[in-house]
């Protein structure tokens, strides 16, 4: 069974304009659509009352803010057990250099997505805040040299 929302074209040019910038106002919204801004604004909040619209965000540059090197860390946990992965889950997620924590099938168990001030500071992290768990079988790192932002996503 689908949780999904029957969307018609207009929630789908709605949905796809904001994607491409969450500040846009109501009324230029609903120019941009063809209907009245108080019509955006129910549709907006139904959007969101059904839970595709999960929430607006602030997206930030790392480098900017000293955080040049990003790295995605592929994350074996032994045993995989719930009473090893809750603990281990909210860990990284409260770590200050995690971007973004994947749970995954396959060999490894986790996907981790960091910025770090560069090579010493990853080294420290893996090492200090991975390695030196026990539940922790192994790290593989991956740097990332470039990240492109693609399209609004939409319903099949």
């Amino acid at each position: 069974m689908s949780d999904s929302l029957p969307l018609d074209p207009v929630d789908l040019q709605i949905l796809r304009l904001l994607q491409n910038d969450a500040r846009t106002t109501y009324r230029d919204l609903a120019a941009e659509v063809g209907i009245a801004p108080s019509t955006c604004l129910d549709r907006v909040n139904r959007l969101r009352r059904a839970g595709v619209v999960l929430g607006y965000e602030l997206r930030i540059d790392p480098a900017r803010l000293g955080r040049g090197l990003e790295a995605l860390l592929l994350v074996q946990v032994r045993p995989h057990r719930r009473d090893l992965i809750g603990p281990f889950v909210e860990r990284v997620r409260a770590l200050p250099e995690t971007r973004a924590l994947f749970h995954l099938t396959g060999p490894d168990d986790y996907l981790v997505q960091v910025a770090v001030t560069g090579a010493a500071d990853l080294q420290r992290l893996v090492i200090d805040e991975f390695t030196s768990h026990r539940e922790v079988a192994r790290v593989e790192t991956r740097l990332i040299f470039q990240q492109w932002d693609c399209g609004p996503l939409l319903p099949p």
